[in-house]
């Protein structure tokens, strides 16, 4: 086995550029582990604890190609790596002379000075001092940085707010900015429905299924996950609300975040009170009773967000929840679960959207299952060892633990394919619960690998798999597509993240059942 390693002096790649690299190259034959990543500080430790070296000569502007694998594997990835890197689009021609590259925000807006918008995806290190450059030229700012400290954070929407400009983020994974999808997002029909939310995949589920019921959206504006925190008062949510109320193409407004700080809550509240304008509120978790007020109305999941908003936009009377079960529903699935093992009675959720797992656990606790997690929610444990799950567990292959030095499981679902390959041969598993998530940054075909893996098990003693696929018939991988590869497979795939929860939730009660009629 081999470790190998490749400096590339003062050559900058954005994140998810880098990501999508070390993506590809992990996957070449004979590669355990690959990393393409900048020289910071941070990354230098985390390639050190991943076991890929030490001593790197990089500094924060240099870019570092390391590999584990067998010798000749290792070359020819990083043959990959560099045609990769050093590969540029047809950039045309000025009489034989090459524009010269833009290095700077400066050079940049002198450009294009109609520019409002700079997206930001350096290291967390450098991200503050960057945007706050761009908010200093005028520009709103999208923040795909994360390790951005909350002093910082406070710092640039402070000013931000002085300047009467937006930042979404930091940590800021998806945007739809004017029709244009920015980092992680999906393909959706313009409309008037305009969202402001604190979660990445919360605002991906919410669009999708807007555009599912035949509807479509304004602006989807993100905040990053620490905006609504009692130390930044909520100051990007607050902003795009007022924005979406003064927008004159936006005639629904919806709200989504994990639970807010109270006063924020409350202060968020009152202002969606006041946009004139019906506007739908999804804290996940939050009592309704405490949201719902004259122009508002709460959501208790993220689907019924979307079902809400369209049903106000259209005037139609407002849906009952999305996650039911009703008599075919469970017809469908006590035939799937009929010949399960008694033994098996455990729930294991394995996703790459940290707010699919924040919403199944909330539904696998109001349906009687408290979990264990790697981000447990209120009323449930946070687990001991992420690498081993113990009875129902829901874990976030998306958190930093699973991702130091690996692609996001939304780029490269290898590691949370494996895990969920583990969860099927854990003799107390009941049912898989796991999503597949679309769009661009995504992975080009998310079903395929997994799909491979799964055609090596033993289905006639393997647990029940439940899916649900977030994303539209106008992504690159095509919803419809994903969902009839998985259902050829014989897994269930639910028509959104609660219902899948709910599905669940129900294959588990009825083991729980099985066990003790069996005692």
């Amino acid at each position: 086995m081999s470790i190998m390693h490749k400096v590339f002096a003062r050559l900058y790649q954005d994140s998810v550029s880098l990501m999508q690299i070390s993506a590809q190259i992990s996957k070449l034959p004979g590669i355990v582990q690959a990393s393409v990543v900048m020289g910071t500080a941070t990354n230098l430790e985390q390639l050190h604890d991943a076991g890929l070296g030490e001593n790197f000569n990089a500094g924060p502007n240099d870019l570092i190609i390391a590999l584990m694998g067998e010798e000749d594997a290792c070359n020819q990835a990083l043959e990959l790596a560099h045609q990769r890197l050093n590969s540029k689009p047809d950039e045309g021609s000025n009489n034989g002379v090459r524009a010269p590259d833009l290095v700077s925000i400066e050079m940049a807006l002198e450009k294009e000075p109609e520019a409002n918008l700079a997206l930001i995806s350096v290291p967390g290190d450098y991200a503050a001092a960057e945007a706050i450059k761009a908010l200093q030229l005028g520009m709103n700012v999208m923040m795909f940085s994360d390790n951005v400290s909350v002093a910082q954070e406070k710092q640039i929407k402070l000013l931000a707010q002085q300047k009467n400009r937006m930042v979404m983020g930091p940590d800021c994974g998806t945007a739809i900015i004017n029709g244009m999808p920015l980092g992680f997002a999906n393909v959706v029909q313009r409309g008037a429905i305009g969202i402001v939310g604190a979660s990445g995949t919360g605002v991906q589920e919410v669009t999708c299924r807007i555009d599912q019921l035949g509807a479509g959206i304004s602006q989807a504006l993100g905040t990053g996950g620490h905006d609504l925190s009692e130390e930044i008062g909520g100051i990007s949510m607050l902003f795009g609300l007022n924005a979406l109320a003064e927008d004159p193409e936006t005639k629904v407004i919806v709200l989504i975040s994990k639970p807010p700080a109270r006063p924020v809550a409350e202060q968020i509240l009152k202002c969606a009170q006041a946009a004139n304008k019906p506007v739908v509120v999804n804290f996940l978790g939050a009592k309704a009773e405490e949201i719902t007020r004259p122009g508002v109305t709460a959501a208790s999941t993220l689907a019924d967000a979307a079902e809400i908003a369209v049903a106000l936009l259209k005037n139609r009377s407002l849906p009952t929840t999305v996650a039911h079960l009703d008599p075919q529903h469970v017809a469908m699935l006590n035939k799937h679960s009929q010949m399960l093992d008694a033994k098996r009675t455990a729930i294991r959720g394995v996703f790459a959207g940290g707010t699919f797992c924040f919403e199944s656990q909330l539904i696998c606790q109001q349906q009687g299952h408290t979990a264990y997690s790697n981000t447990p929610v209120a009323g449930n444990s946070k687990l001991a060892d992420i690498w081993k799950s113990q009875g129902h567990t829901l874990i976030d292959m998306g958190d930093d633990d699973f991702t130091r030095g690996r692609p996001h499981p939304m780029i490269d679902p290898t590691l949370r394919n494996q895990r969920i390959l583990a969860e099927i041969a854990d003799a107390e598993t009941a049912v898989v619960l796991f999503d597949l998530v679309l769009g661009y940054g995504a992975s080009s075909e998310p079903a395929a690998e997994l799909l491979e893996l799964l055609s090596q098990t033993d289905k006639q003693h393997a647990p029940l798999l439940i899916a649900h696929v977030c994303g539209t018939e106008a992504d690159p991988q095509q919803r419809s597509q994903q969902i009839n590869a998985l259902r050829n497979a014989g897994i269930i795939v639910a028509d959104c993240n609660a219902q899948a929860a709910l599905w669940a939730s129900h294959v588990a009660n009825s083991q729980a059942q099985k066990k003790e009629a069996n005692a």
